[in-house]
C-alpha cells in the first residue's frame, strides 16, 4: 500500500496532531477520574465512609453492584443525549455533574445517600469519558486512532497508579467529605474548561481530521454527508451482526480486566504475598500499563485493529497462564505481561467500532454499542462467581478467564474490521 502512496493518511506514525493533543489530554484526564472516580478509588471511600458512619462495610460494598447495574440503563439516555448535543456539550456536563456528585457522597450520612451518590457519579463520568469522549476521538483521529487512543489510554493507568495514594491522602488530612470534596473541585474545572475550549470536530478548529492538509483530506476521505447519523438508525444497528460482534468482543476484554485486577490483590496474597507486597504488585502493574498502552496504540496503528486485538488476546493468554504456575517467578512474570495487556485492553473500546463504523454516524454507534458492551462487562460478578464455584480457586477462575480469551480470538477472526467504514472505502478506491 505505501509503496503506491507513501503519503495515505493511515499509514502515517507520525504525531503532529496539533490542536489534537488538547482533545488526548482532555480524554486522558477523564479517564483518570474515571478510575479514580468509579473504580478503584472505592478501595479507600468504601472503607472509609464505613468507618465514618459505622455502617458495615459490606453492605457499602454491595451498593456499588447496583450503581453499577443501574448505570448500564442510564448510559442508553445518555448515549441518546449525545446523539443530540454532542460530545463537546455532553461531556462538560457530565464532568461538572460527576463532580458535584463526588461531593455530595463525599457528605453521605446514610447508605442511601452515598448509594444515590454514587450511582450519579457512575453515570456521570462514564457518560463523559466513555461516551462523549470516545466520540470525541472518533471524531478528531478516524485514521490515527491506534496512536491517539494509546495516549488517552494512559489516563486509566496513571488512575489505577496515583488516584488512590491521592483520594488516600486528602481524606486522612482533610476528611472524608473534605478529603473527596478537594478532589471533586478538580473534575468541575475540567468540565468548565471542556464547554469553553473543546471542540465536537476539528473541522470546528479551521482544521481537518488526523491534522492532514486539505489536499490529503480531499483525496483520502470520504467527501459526502455525514448527516442524519451516517444512515443509521438503533434498528439497523440491531440488526447488523458487526454491532453484535464489537459489543462481545469488547465486553469480554473488560470482562476478563475486570475480572484479574479485582481479584489481582486477592490472588497475589493467597499465593504467599503480604498485603503490602501484593498491593505494590497491583500498582507496578498499573505503572507497565502505560507502556502497554502506546505500544498497542502503535501496533493498532500499524498493522491494523484486528491483528493488534489478536495479538492483545494471545499475549493475555500467556500471562494468565503463567500466572497459574503458582510460582514466585510466574507471580513477577505475569504482573509484568497483565500490565500490558490491561493497558491495551481500553484502547479498543473505541477503536475497534469506529474502526469498523468509521467516524460518520458514529456517535449513533456508540449509541448503541456502549450499553450493549457494558452489559456484557456486567456480567463479570456472575462469571467470577461460576467459575469460583465451580473451579474452587482463583487459579481456576484463571483458567476459565483463558478459556474466554481464546473464544474471543474466534470472534475476533470472523468480524470485518472495516466494513462500514466510509473513509476506508474512499482510501481503498484511491490505490486501486
Amino acid at each position: 500500500m505505501s509503496k503506491k502512496n507513501p503519503q495515505i493518511a493511515s499509514e502515517n506514525m507520525g504525531m503532529n496532531f496539533s490542536k489534537g493533543w488538547g482533545i488526548i489530554l482532555y480524554q486522558a484526564l477523564m479517564f483518570f477520574f474515571l478510575i479514580g472516580f468509579s473504580i478503584d478509588g472505592l478501595n479507600i471511600v468504601a472503607p472509609a465512609f464505613s468507618e465514618t458512619t459505622g455502617i458495615a462495610y459490606d453492605q457499602v460494598l454491595g451498593v456499588a453492584t447496583w450503581a453499577g447495574m443501574i448505570g448500564v440503563v442510564a448510559y442508553i439516555f445518555i448515549a441518546r443525549i449525545n446523539v443530540k448535543v454532542g460530545p463537546r456539550l455532553l461531556s462538560g456536563i457530565c464532568l461538572i455533574g460527576a463532580g458535584l456528585s463526588y461531593i455530595y457522597q463525599g457528605h453521605s450520612t446514610t447508605l442511601t445517600t452515598y448509594f444515590i451518590g454514587l450511582t450519579l457519579v457512575t453515570c456521570f463520568i462514564n457518560g463523559a469519558a466513555y461516551i462523549a469522549g470516545n466520540t470525541l476521538i472518533a471524531q478528531w483521529f478516524p485514521k490515527k486512532k491506534g496512536l491517539a487512543n494509546g495516549f488517552t489510554t494512559m489516563g486509566h493507568n496513571c488512575g489505577s497508579a496515583f488516584y488512590v495514594p491521592l483520594i488516600g491522602f486528602t481524606i486522612g488530612a482533610f476528611g472524608f467529605a473534605n478529603g473527596m470534596s478537594y478532589v471533586a473541585v478538580g473534575a468541575i474545572v475540567l468540565g468548565i474548561i471542556g464547554l469553553i475550549f473543546i471542540r465536537n470536530t476539528p473541522q470546528e478548529c479551521g482544521m481537518y481530521p488526523d491534522n492532514v492538509t486539505k489536499e490529503v483530506y480531499e483525496r483520502e476521505y470520504f467527501q459526502g454527508s455525514s448527516e442524519n447519523n451516517g444512515g443509521w438508525t438503533v434498528g439497523k444497528l440491531l440488526k447488523t451482526r458487526e454491532l453484535w460482534l464489537c459489543a462481545l468482543i469488547i465486553g469480554i476484554n473488560q470482562l476478563v480486566t475486570t475480572g484479574v485486577m479485582s481479584q489481582l490483590v486477592v490472588r497475589n496474597t493467597g499465593l504467599g504475598f503480604t498485603q503490602e507486597a501484593a498491593t505494590g504488585l497491583m500498582t507496578v502493574c498499573a505503572l507497565i500499563g502505560v507502556c502497554g498502552s502506546y505500544l498497542f496504540g502503535a501496533i493498532d496503528q500499524k498493522f491494523g485493529v484486528k491483528k493488534a486485538i489478536l495479538l492483545f488476546l494471545a499475549w493475555y493468554c500467556v500471562a494468565l497462564a503463567v500466572n497459574c504456575t503458582d510460582t514466585t517467578v510466574g507471580v513477577y512474570v505475569s504482573v509484568a505481561m497483565i500490565g500490558i495487556a490491561v493497558g491495551a485492553a481500553a484502547n479498543f473500546i473505541v477503536s475497534l467500532p469506529a474502526s469498523v463504523f468509521g467516524r460518520h454516524g458514529f456517535t449513533m454507534v456508540n449509541s448503541v454499542f456502549f450499553p450493549l458492551m457494558q452489559i456484557v462487562l456486567m456480567t463479570n460478578y456472575q462469571v467470577n462467581a461460576f467459575a469460583l464455584r465451580v473451579t474452587g480457586s482463583l487459579r481456576g477462575a484463571y483458567i476459565f478467564y483463558i478459556g474466554l480469551l481464546i473464544v474471543n480470538m474466534v470472534l475476533t477472526k470472523i468480524i470485518n474490521p472495516t466494513k462500514f467504514n466510509k473513509d476506508v472505502a474512499t482510501e481503498q478506491e484511491l490505490l486501486k
